[in-house]
């Protein structure tokens, strides 16, 4: 009895489809679960109901997540519910225990090689030994290229042919990979040391190639668990497959529209095909999203019902379970620094509101995005933490590229007139030359080149951090080039290096701040699995994202489901930004396909007198349906404020005075009745049935002009007057 009890506690405060996933009978089971959808919910009480109800072990749950933060969460979970001793680890930490405990068998009697916690510095000497110059930022590429490749059950022989197979954007020629991939495990054994790849490759040997190992491991777990299995790569799918034995008591959770790691082997593949590979499996849809409001939600669901592609088939429509709150922002801005300041500005008003600052994220495609939110947020002394990454400043790259700088203005300063040489022996333009161009020169020190990024995630990351510096002394030489003289005056001078090392000095100084509590900064890869109150997603250009690196349909898909997962982190309040130019001045450019066709009619934010930048009041939102919460984008559709296909809860008999009365001012005014106000703003006066002045301008097609002509007439009529007591005769003193 008590059993039974804790049981169908278990299953309290579940909704329906939650319940479903947790009751539902042994055997393949397909969780597709949206974010914000309380999978980690479901998944737990699943594994606690199943044993408590005594139809399973705790003890021979194995429990599989992606990170170590997953799988504690899990375990925690599992030891409210009462049911402690389950297995939740990762792929990994699950490998090494498993040869960690069988290496007496496995491996005669010696110990578990030493494991390298990073490729880095072997694959360096790989490379050497096959004659190829890789600095850091190219042997973490390389590095990336082997992981991918081993993740993938692609050997050494056979990475060219499965690099071009999989359209890999390769940091160096392929046979040139595939060389340094040879010599680095040959490296790897003759310093016997293995990698985590070959941790999992050594528990799936042990499973298949030693019976006995396999029976045992078999014994102990007879029921499985997946999270994020839309995550997994071919490696971990053959150490499930070995765990699994052709045993079907599998249950998996994913959300294919939040695969965003298939650059590193990771494939959606298997949860698509899950139902295909699992004949019989019960698939389970958890759509109710209690994270965000109706309004995030419903923008999220815009984004993602254009995307296409194989992922796109189990794509979910979230049901926001949350009151309403704020329609997202759509800011446009002329320029990143204005778009920066302005970020900044809101996130120091939502401290000072009452946000915790920890509970306020900044979002953006590319680490190297991140300086220039560093700086406003500084600026604006607004704490903050960069998240997955190291501040702007701290990047061996960004330090390797300020000594360069350091070393040219030494090299000026020596020279005197005429031209003058870096520290690698670079001849450097004449002082007058603009900044921008010398700071250019300078960073060929650091084997910089402008206009030609090289491939690989690594490097790109490299020369975008240094074009980042780049793009800061066009920002610096344009807006220090003045300097004050007297009360009044002031008188142009060319900007000087010098004067840009010591920026760049004063920056980096402000920020190696003592990190506190603050504004989170994140990629939107790193911010996978996270939530916040407010969200800024910044930079939504095209080129940024997308990325210009994304060339193929499956790569655009990819990104627009990047940008679907840091839409879904937002939990009340939500903006969305880009800048038409990249600095004052700057090539023009257009914002991200992703978003939906919004009313993009209030112009752009713009520097006003004294190079202020003065908001335009004419504020972008986007449009919600009241009903569903899904974003609005038809016209009519934004007027009534729902979706066509939602019920309507007009008011008939006030639409009918509303027609009347509408007839009756045409008539008066000799005007079409669309003129005083379109089919669709009458039913949406209707259904919404405003009581104040601010209520009818919240209503599409209802601006100033028409609130002071009909604002008056028509609050009364929603108030319950007759049509004769705001008629025409009275109103205009003309007679029908």
């Amino acid at each position: 009895m008590v059993v039974h009890s804790a049981s169908e506690r278990t299953l309290a405060g579940l909704d329906p489809e939650q319940r479903s996933a947790v009751t539902a009978p042994a055997g393949p089971v397909c969780i597709l679960a949206g974010a914000g959808t309380g999978k980690t919910r479901a998944v737990t009480s699943r594994i606690a109901y199943r044993a408590l109800t005594g139809e399973i072990s705790a003890r021979h749950v194995l429990a599989v997540t992606f990170t170590a933060r997953a799988a504690a969460e899990m375990r925690s979970r599992l030891t409210v519910l009462g049911v402690p001793g389950v297995q939740a680890r990762t792929f990994h930490a699950a490998a090494l225990r498993q040869v960690r405990y069988f290496a007496p068998r496995l491996l005669d009697g010696r110990a578990v090689p030493e494991l390298v916690d990073s490729k880095v510095r072997l694959v360096a000497l790989a490379a050497a030994k096959v004659g190829l110059r890789a600095d850091r930022a190219g042997a973490r590429d390389l590095a990336g290229e082997i992981e991918w490749a081993k993740s993938s059950l692609v050997e050494p022989a056979e990475y060219v042919v499965a690099a071009a197979k999989a359209l890999r954007d390769t940091p160096y020629e392929p046979a040139r990979v595939a060389a340094v991939f040879a010599a680095y495990e040959k490296a790897k054994r003759s310093g016997g040391v293995i990698d985590f790849e070959d941790m999992l490759r050594a528990a799936v040997w042990g499973i298949e190639e030693h019976p006995d190992v396999a029976e045992q491991v078999r014994a102990q777990y007879r029921h499985f668990v997946v999270d994020e299995y839309q995550d997994v790569n071919p490696l971990q799918q053959r150490l499930l497959e070995a765990w699994l034995g052709g045993r079907d008591d599998l249950t998996v959770v994913g959300d294919a529209s939040q695969t965003i790691y298939s650059f590193t082997g990771a494939t959606s593949s298997y949860l698509v095909d899950f139902p295909r590979r699992h004949r019989g499996a019960s698939v389970i849809r958890l759509v109710r999203d209690y994270r965000s409001t109706p309004q995030v939600v419903g923008l999220a669901n815009a984004v993602i019902s254009q995307a296409r592609g194989a992922e796109a088939r189990l794509r979910l429509e979230l049901v926001g379970q949350r009151p309403p709150g704020p329609e997202p922002e759509l800011r446009i801005f002329t320029d990143e620094p204005a778009e920066a300041a302005a970020v900044a500005a809101r996130c120091r008003a939502l401290v000072a509101a009452g946000t915790p600052a920890r509970e306020i994220a900044v979002l953006f495609r590319t680490n190297a995005q991140s300086e220039a939110y560093e700086k406003a947020l500084t600026e604006a002394e607004v704490p903050y933490q960069v998240q997955g990454a190291e501040r702007f400043f701290e990047r061996a790259e960004v330090r390797q590229a300020m000594v360069a700088l350091r070393a040219a203005t030494r090299s000026i300063e020596g020279s005197g007139s005429g031209r003058a040489t870096s520290g690698a022996g670079l001849e450097l333009p004449q002082r007058e030359t603009p900044l921008p161009e010398v700071v250019t020169e300078a960073l060929a020190a650091v084997g910089w080149v402008p206009d030609r990024p090289p491939a690989g995630g690594a490097a790109r990351e490299r020369w975008e951090a240094l074009a980042a510096l780049v793009q800061l002394a066009e920002e610096y030489a344009a807006t220090a080039a003045v300097l004050p003289i007297g009360p009044a005056a002031s008188v142009e001078r060319p900007v000087t290096l010098v004067d840009f090392t010591d920026e760049l000095a004063r920056r980096a100084a402000a920020q190696h701040a003592p990190p506190v509590e603050g504004v989170i900064l994140a990629s939107l890869h790193s911010a996978k699995g996270l939530e916040w109150n407010a969200v800024f997603l910044v930079g939504l250009s095209e080129g940024t994202l997308p990325t210009t690196y994304a060339k193929t349909v499956e790569q655009v898909e990819e990104e627009r489901r990047l940008l679907y997962v840091g839409l879904t982190r937002a939990r009340e309040w939500l903006w969305l930004s880009y800048a038409t130019a990249r600095s004052p001045g700057g090539r023009a450019r257009r914002p991200c396909r992703f978003l939906p066709q919004l009313n993009r009619s209030g112009g752009t934010e713009r520097a006003g007198a004294g190079g202020v930048r003065r908001p335009d009041r004419r504020r972008i939102q986007v449009v919600s349906c009241r009903i569903c919460g899904t974003a609005l984008l038809a016209g009519p559709d934004r007027k009534v404020g729902r979706c066509a296909t939602c019920p309507s809860d007009i008011d008939e008999e006030l639409h009918e005075r509303l027609r009347e009365w509408r007839r009756r001012v045409a008539v008066g005014q000799r005007v079409p009745p669309y003129v005083v106000f379109t089919d669709a703003t009458l039913v949406a006066l209707a259904e919404r049935r405003p009581g104040r002045s601010q209520d009818l301008t919240a209503i599409a097609g209802i601006g100033p002009r028409k609130l002071g002509l009909y604002g008056e007439a028509v609050l009364a009529l929603v108030a319950g007057a007759a049509v004769d007591d705001v008629c025409p005769e009275k109103t205009f003193g003309i007679s029908s």
